[in-house]
């Protein structure tokens, strides 16, 4: 079984993503989703910071900071190759 998330855009309209993982990076979290439509979706990942509001409750948010994002996604590749031995 599989995880999956609905995330809703600025137009109200819903979109099923699948977990892919969650990876601490800096102390901080963040989650890589994938699309699992099949509509205008490409296969990449997307990537996005976890954080909290002001419930308490998790939320996502886009990594805006250029050198943030590529700390993150240099994370997930990392994590590809140990989860399934991918190599560059």
């Amino acid at each position: 079984m599989t995880d999956t998330i609905t995330l809703i855009d600025e137009e109200n309209v819903e979109h099923e993503f699948e977990v892919i993982a969650f990876l601490d990076v800096e102390e901080k979290k963040y989650a890589v989703l994938a699309g699992i439509c099949d509509d205008d979706t490409d296969d990449e990942a997307i990537l996005l910071r976890m954080e909290k509001d002001a419930q308490g409750e998790d939320i996502l948010m886009d990594i805006e900071d250029d050198d943030e994002w590529e700390k993150v996604a240099q994370a997930y590749d990392a994590f590809l190759d140990e989860e399934y031995g991918e190599e560059d």
